[in-house]
Order: C-alpha cells, then structure tokens, then sequence
C-alpha cells in the first residue's frame, strides 16, 4: 500500500461509499430477484479491471490478482433486500435516504455491506496486494438461496485459502467493531408444517377434526420443550410466525399451515435434540386429534456461524495493529442466522460486526423493521478493518489445514434455515 494509512485511503473514498449505498438502499431487490442490483456490481467491478464472474442465480464475484499463484483471501457481502415497507422516519428523524420501490427495503443492512465491499475493492485495485482476492456479493441470503450455486462455483473455480465477512448491527454503536470469539450467529432451522383435519359445523365440533384445537396443543408443548430437551446454559428460541386456516366464524377447517424458526449456539446438540423431538410431538399430537401432520418444509439444521479461532487473533491483531483508529471491542454473539455459517465450514475465517448504532441521528431500531437505519459515517470502520485483514492475509497466506471439513459439500448445503 501507498504511504497513507488505511484510514486516509477509506477516508478519501468515504463520499463515493455513501453514494453508492444510498443508490443500493433506493433500489431494493429481494432475494432471487437482483438482476439490477447484480448489473450494478458487475459494471462497477470490470470499471475497476478485475476479472469478474457473474454465477446467476448466486451472484457476482470480482477477482483482483488472479495470476498470483497463492491461497486467495474471500471477502464476502450479501446483496438482497426485504419485503418490508419502509417508515420515512427512523427512530427520531427524517431518512438521509429512502427506498424508491413501493414494499422492498434494505432492512438488514446488505446495501451497506455490498457499498463497504465496493469501497474496499477500488481502494485495493488501486495498490493491488501480492495475494489474490476475491470480492463476492452473494443474492438470496435471506431465503438461502443464491448460496447452492454460488459456494459450488467458488470451490471449483478458485484456490481459496481463508474468508471473511462484516455485517452491521443495530445494538453496536457506531465506530466500534468486534469479532466473537467462538460462535457470532445461531444456527437453527425453519419449519412449515400442514395439519389435516376433518372439516365440520361450528355447532358440532364432535364430528369434525380440528386442526386448530391439535395446532394450539402442539404448540403448548413446543413452548415448553426447551426446558426439557436443552441444557440450562444451551442457547436455543423456538417461535411460530405464522398460522393459517379458516375463514368462516362457524365452519371447523380441514387444515391449518404454521411457521416457523428454532435459533440455537449449539446446532449438533441442543439443535439436532430438539427437532427430533419436535417432530415426534407434532406427528402424536396429530394422531391424537385425529389429524394428519405433514412437513413440507424441516431441513438438516444450519450450522451456527463459527469463528475460526486462529484467524480471529490474526484479524483483530491486524485491526489493532494497523488502524488504530478502529475502536475494537468484545461484542456477544447475535441470534440470528447467516449462510456466512457455510463459508466458515469450507473455508477458515471470521465473521465480524461492525457498529451502526448512532442514537443522535435515529439509527437503533432493530433489523428486518420499517424503522431500521445505520450511521453512514459507521461505514469507514468496516472497510478500514477488511483492508487490515488483507494486508494480514498478504503478510501470510495458508492452505486450507488438512481435516478442516467436516462434511461434503453437497451434505453442508442442504442445511438452511
């Protein structure tokens, strides 16, 4: 890198950052729909020179040192948006910004990851490192599903030593950022499950089979399952976001559909123990009530995102080390889910959490709400902490160490959400 620090170099992009965020977060595509958005990166990539792959329906990939014969370093972003209604205020204050698409918004935070992964691309392109790196913006990753082409292709196509990852939080104040040691997401998985009942009269609930009555029973049971099939210090929510049936005050449905997610720090015992016996309860309530249980969705269970210990003293020693100006803190875990947990299974590498709370200018509210903002300003301490992790990654590139990973490929993409 030239003579200015990190900081000066992301400094002096900060303008072109904002602008480019306030673009994406105006322009919202949700998950499998983001052809313009997927355009926009590609056109911005190749006006930088890299070489880039665009992996329909997974996302574009840019490659900067492609002829250097060392273990890449990946430095992901998701890219899809929401289909949230946005407020015209945050917490306390008019928008610096607001989606121009009537229904979708950045609700999450991924306009701001995919601006950051773009500001440190032209800063690199600029002085390129003596490794290659690849910048992936990934579609689908609320709904899990731009990575079942997107993983398969940077395993065939790439020579990838480790990987690495910010996402925004609501709760960190701006500024700061952290690495969890250990675990920094949950894992878990999603559920929709169809009862089928036997339709009646209201007046005779005798001669009908309610799905509603078997739904309202199973779901007493689910509530009070944690306390029986997870440990007291094992992480692990279950939570129903949906129930359909009827639509007739007197007439018993035939069926009832509800929804989903279980969260846990502990995928392989508190996770895998709790579906199990989750679905033997759904599948006796049912028959007790005369009703048929049928799950059309309950995959294998995502892995919790993992950090790999080796990297997180080498990344945060670089933060520390080379932007000074980052203010680094121990940050807990977060319990929601990302298919960054897929990467960290192939790949060793971090996940880390950059800082967008600002109280002053309304940025608080949580993520996936109309009310969610960030301070833009926030912005510079996640690029400034992915160059750290370059210029590291450039200092000492590694292999991938032998007996990293635990299952195929193929096996690791089947767990979702």
């Amino acid at each position: 890198m030239d003579k200015r620090t990190i900081m000066d170099r992301v400094q002096a992009e900060r303008d072109n950052m904002i602008r480019e965020r306030r673009y994406l977060h105006q322009h919202p595509e949700l998950s499998g729909e983001e052809m313009e958005t997927c355009a926009y990166i590609a056109a911005q990539l190749r006006g930088l020179g890299l070489e880039v792959h665009e992996v329909p329906p997974g996302g574009v990939i840019g490659l900067l040192g492609g002829h250097i014969r060392k273990p890449a370093i990946l430095l992901r972003a998701d890219i899809d948006a929401l289909p949230i209604q946005e407020s015209s205020r945050n917490l306390s204050c008019a928008r610096t910004c607001i989606s121009q698409v009537p229904g979708k918004m950045h609700a999450c935070g991924h306009d701001a990851h995919t601006a950051m992964l773009l500001c440190a691309a032209r800063i690199l392109a600029e002085d390129p490192p003596d490794v290659p790196v690849l910048f992936v913006f990934e579609e689908g990753e609320e709904n899990n599903s731009g990575i079942l082409t997107l993983l398969p292709y940077l395993d065939a196509h790439f020579h990838i030593g480790a990987c690495y990852a910010t996402h925004v939080r609501w709760d960190i104040p701006a500024g700061q950022f952290g690495i969890c040691p250990g675990t920094a997401m949950s894992g878990g998985f999603g559920f929709k499950i169809e009862l089928r009942g036997r339709s009646g009269h209201g007046s005779r609930p005798d001669m009908a089979a309610s799905p509603i009555d078997c739904f309202t029973q199973i779901h007493t049971r689910l509530m009070m399952l944690r306390m029986t099939e997870a440990e007291p210090d094992q992480v692990l929510t279950y939570s129903v976001g949906s129930v359909h049936a009827g639509q007739v005050t007197n007439i018993i449905p035939e069926t009832l559909l509800f929804t989903g997610t279980v969260r846990t720090y502990d995928s392989a015992r508190a996770g895998e123990r709790f579906a199990a016996a989750m679905r033997a309860i759904v599948v006796e309530t049912a028959a007790s009530f005369g009703c048929e249980a049928t799950f059309l969705h309950f995959p294998r269970l995502l892995y919790e995102t993992s950090n790999d210990p080796v990297m997180r003293e080498r990344f945060l020693s670089a933060v520390r080390t080379l932007v000074p100006e980052v203010q680094v803190e121990d940050v807990k875990p977060w319990m929601a889910s990302e298919t960054m947990s897929a990467y960290l299974k192939w790949w060793p590498g971090v996940l880390s959490f950059t800082g967008v709370r600002n109280e002053e200018k309304g940025c608080g509210a949580g993520h996936h709400t109309p009310e969610f903002d960030l301070d833009e300003d926030a912005l510079a301490t996640g690029v400034a902490a992915a160059l750290a992790v370059v210029a590291d990654w450039e200092r000492s590139p590694a292999e991938v160490p032998d007996g990293f990973r635990g299952e195929t490929l193929p096996s690791l993409l089947e767990r979702k959400l």
